[in-house]
């Protein structure tokens, strides 16, 4: 048995959830532009603990959203995850966002999956899952142009999601290609994937954890 708290702060959605065994059992969450994360967070822990009726001492772990995304996002759920773990003496779990994104989709409805997140100017962060859920593609920090994900042109159903879905319709005009752009990462996922974790022994040191920021984007300049 494993009662898990999934904090999700790495875009403009604030998620809390609380899960036992992988199962959800509550969640809150917000997303709003402003990045309300710092008002909201603990305010979101302390409700979904209430409806659950579980108290902090009955938490077996606690899991975290480890980027990429927000600087300022995921630093602030790292924090709380962190200061949740040293005071209750449980493992921390970080949970990768684009995986988390990306299991949104109901996977054998596409042959591929890419969740993205909006970064700057055209850049995303962006990883790639097959349609069995395994990723077949690192995370990366890339432009996108028209020789974005053009391993999958032509190829079977892709299915492009998240924050950064709108700027890659812009550019790609592939007939095999199917754009979600209204979903950003919720700790509601993150409740099948933290116990997963859990039950492989799969934790973080609490001490030196640090967020995926992903900020090494491809310079351009004239040559």
């Amino acid at each position: 048995m494993a009662t898990i708290l999934n904090l999700e702060t790495a875009s403009t959605n604030c998620s809390v959830s609380i899960a036992k065994d992988g199962e959800l059992l509550v969640i809150k969450e917000h997303d709003t532009p402003n990045y309300s994360h710092a008002e909201q967070l603990h305010v979101f822990i302390e409700k979904v603990l209430q409806e659950a009726s579980i108290s902090f001492h009955e938490l077996n772990a606690i899991a975290v959203s480890k980027g990429p995304g927000s600087y300022t996002g995921l630093r602030i759920g790292v924090s709380a995850a962190k200061g949740l773990c040293f005071s209750l003496d449980v493992p921390l779990i970080s949970i990768s966002t684009l995986k988390s994104l990306a299991h949104q989709v109901e996977f054998g409805a596409y042959d591929f999956v890419v969740p993205v997140l909006d970064a700057r100017r055209m850049e995303v962060y962006s990883a790639i899952f097959d349609k069995t859920g395994s990723e077949i593609r690192e995370t990366r920090a890339q432009i996108i142009d028209q020789n974005a994900f053009r391993e999958l042109v032509g190829k079977e159903k892709v299915l492009v999601i998240g924050s950064g879905a709108d700027k890659c319709k812009q550019v790609l005009e592939h007939s095999n290609f199917n754009f979600e752009l209204s979903a950003v990462p919720s700790a509601r996922e993150m409740a099948s994937l933290s116990y997963k974790k859990f039950q492989e022994g799969d934790f973080e040191n609490v001490a030196y954890f640090e967020p995926y920021y992903l900020k090494d984007f491809i310079l351009q300049g004239k040559k």
